[in-house]
């Protein structure tokens, strides 16, 4: 028997559980990638189901109607009346929570008018009993014109169930659950008159949305049924209304609510954890746990994979037969590599505490509780999600900002966001945090080096507030907006949903910068390993002359490595941008990976322990013991407390990410802003890096 192969979308609200209803569906068989012609993100999984049927499940970005408000609401619009589309779906599984399904069931009611054969997913069911919530299934699937599944992703009940009825999909039915005429009747009896072969409720969205692929002419219709913007709200709203007053009649029966029986913590964590003073006592007390854990936890796994590096670079030198290509992988690639793997379990740490606080649901009262301070800088509560975005990425976290309607707020998070420190800092922060902060605790309990990072933290969020509140000051952009945020229950971390969300994280951050890291360490070798023949040539000669009287074979080796490096072409290069680097307390080879890191900050280790690889004929050392006694002429530390101060604050406000100017850049439909954004991180950070290290050294 052939099989059949059918796409199934999963929509709903935000906080529905839909993403967690995906990852029962497919497990890690997904795959990431962008919407044709748009930066928001498509995820995409593979699941066998009953009957020789094979689904690829589509996870499209959260929805609370079909009457769209951004970005990301408009991509749902658009798949779902375009059946031209490769990704429009033979069915659709609406997912619901349990709890809010007066309000979910309004997008609900809006596909069903589509007639696609569409599934209502009652999600969080587990959580019935404890809130006193019982339902007539066979009442509501009767009104809704639909099969319900009650399902839990939290204890996995369920989701066998939805694949039987999603490859069952040919029996639902797609009659509406209310007539879309009901709204204005004369209206949209001329609407069918004039396009009998079209859906009526699809030729409503055309109208009222900004949609135009329908193979209809756009002109006649606006010319036929032009009606004014607020005509047109108007008759949104009483859409909206009718929906709600079919819902109402529909639970009224359907679903009952016994707040007697209910045992219900909520109110009371919220009570505390949003309060005006404990609450952020608790956030920075979580934050302050989170920073410690990733400098002790990762310590361990760290050493050995900087140790296990060191020694295979030394194991290649010493037993591939020796040339160029030996030299390459053993000084250039392996060096390079190890400097962004290094910092695996740190990027790990960081991801899974995220996901822990996001699927608990603690994520969204942190957005609610530091909306009180966005409002002073000309930001509101929506901007937190982006900000809090760029622990992770910037950017992800200004694609996010689509979210944020008012344009000189969403300008402003766009133009801030990239001064939160994102997983690319925290290999360049790890690294001189280990060199120049002792590793010693304070009041025996907080580890120096996890308060270090926590400031460097604190540091970039509160220049972001800052700039937003200058930027608030100087763009006359005049306009209002109104904050909602969804307060989702407190639910314990579904482990298979972190672990995924950790994995996939850390894969793209691992790769990503692993791309950029092998290609710059194989540029950075062979710039550091050749040179003009006039100077780097006659090396071993010169130094073998100048050391003729020392009888240690290794000291001539290291300064003919060392003289071969500063008349390289790396060497040439460093020594001409050195001048201007050097107020900041930083050598040429730290100049390199300065310049080199504007491809991505995590480049700055991979480069040094390249530069320092080729320029050391000892293959014995970590990264860290290589940058550790690494010193100047006069025999002084280059990363001393000053040096390293210096560089912190450099990379904590320096736009060191080519990637983040052009998403801004695409962001915003100008080049102004992104260069705006470059030149002034980076003025600022080049200012504050000069001055903490003409203060400290």
């Amino acid at each position: 028997m052939s099989i059949q192969n059918i796409t199934v979308a999963l929509i709903g609200n935000p906080n529905t559980g839909k993403t967690s209803v995906f990852n029962q569906l497919t497990g890690l068989n997904q795959q990431v990638g962008n919407y044709p012609g748009i930066t928001v993100e498509k995820k995409l999984g593979f699941c066998k189901l009953p009957n020789h049927v094979k689904a690829n499940i589509l996870d499209l970005p959260g929805t609370y109607s079909l009457n769209a408000s951004s970005i990301d609401e408009n991509v749902v619009i658009e798949l779902l009346l375009n059946k031209n589309d490769k990704l429009y779906p033979d069915v659709a599984v609406v997912v619901t929570d349990v709890e809010n399904l007066k309000r979910n069931l309004l997008l609900f009611t809006q596909i069903k008018d589509l007639e696609i054969p569409t599934i209502l997913v009652i999600n969080m069911t587990d959580r019935m009993k404890p809130k006193g919530i019982s339902l007539d299934i066979p009442h509501l699937e009767k009104e809704l014109k639909t099969k319900i599944v009650l399902v839990s992703t939290r204890k996995g009940i369920g989701i066998n169930d939805l694949k039987n009825q999603i490859a069952d999909y040919k029996s639902l039915s797609t009659e509406p659950c209310l007539s879309a005429s009901s709204i204005d009747a004369d209206y949209f009896d001329k609407l069918r008159n004039a396009f009998p072969d079209q859906l009526l409720y699809k030729l409503w969205l055309v109208i009222t949305q900004d949609v135009n692929f329908l193979n209809l002419e756009r002109i006649e219709i606006n010319n036929s049924f032009t009606k004014s913007h607020s005509e047109l709200k108007r008759l949104q709203q009483k859409e909206t209304i009718k929906r709600y007053q079919f819902i109402n009649d529909t639970l009224k029966i359907g679903q009952t609510i016994d707040a007697g029986n209910a045992s219900d913590l909520r109110s009371k964590l919220d009570r505390i954890l949003t309060h005006k003073i404990f609450g952020y006592v608790i956030f920075f007390g979580i934050l302050l746990l989170i920073f410690q854990s990733i400098f002790d936890w990762s310590s361990y796994p760290m050493d050995l994979i900087d140790t296990g590096f060191a020694d295979l670079a030394t194991y290649t030198q010493k037993h591939l037969p020796a040339g160029e290509f030996t030299n390459l992988i053993s000084e250039g690639i392996i060096p390079g590599i190890g400097g962004i793997v290094i910092f695996i379990p740190q990027i790990a740490f960081l991801f899974l505490f995220i996901s822990v606080l996001e699927e608990s649901g603690y994520m969204s009262r942190v957005v609610f509780l530091m909306d009180k301070i966005m409002r002073r800088y000309g930001l509101s509560g929506k901007s937190v999600v982006p900000l809090i975005s760029g622990t992770a990425c910037a950017i992800p976290a200004i694609m996010s900002a689509r979210n944020i309607e008012n344009w000189k707020e969403r300008l402003i998070t766009i133009l801030v966001t990239p001064f939160i420190t994102c997983s690319a800092r925290l290999p360049v922060y790890a690294i001189l945090i280990a060199l120049i902060i002792p590793n010693k605790r304070l009041f025996g309990i907080f580890s120096l080096q996890g308060l270090t990072l926590m400031i460097l933290y604190l540091l970039g969020f509160g220049m972001a507030i800052f700039s937003a509140f200058i930027l608030n000051k100087i763009l006359k952009l005049k306009s209002k907006s109104y904050f909602v945020v969804e307060m989702p229950n407190y639910k314990l971390p579904l482990f298979k949903n972190v672990g995924i969300n950790v994995f996939e994280k850390t894969k793209s951050f691992v790769f990503g910068a692993g791309k950029i890291i092998l290609a710059i360490s194989i540029m950075l070798w062979f710039l550091g390993s050749h040179g003009p023949q006039d100077t780097f040539g006659k090396a071993e000669k010169l130094m073998t002359e100048k050391y003729k009287n020392v009888s240690d074979q290794r000291i001539i080796e290291n300064e003919i490595s060392s003289y071969k490096l500063e008349n390289s072409y790396i060497g040439i290069i460093g020594k001409s941008i050195e001048p201007a680097i050097k107020p900041l307390g930083y050598d040429w080879k730290i100049g390199i990976a300065v310049v080199t890191s504007f491809a991505a900050r995590e480049v700055f280790v991979g480069t040094l322990a390249t530069i320092y690889s080729v320029g050391n004929s000892d293959d014995e050392g970590t990264i860290k013991n290589k940058m550790q006694s690494e010193v100047h002429d006069d025999g002084s530390k280059v990363f001393n407390f000053a040096t390293g101060v210096s560089l912190l604050l450099f990379y904590a406000f320096a736009m060191q990410c080519a990637s983040t100017v052009a998403v801004t850049k695409k962001e915003t439909n100008s080049w102004k802003w992104p260069l705006v954004q470059l030149f002034f991180m980076s003025g600022f950070a080049y200012i504050t890096a000069l001055l903490a290290y003409q203060f400290l050294k």
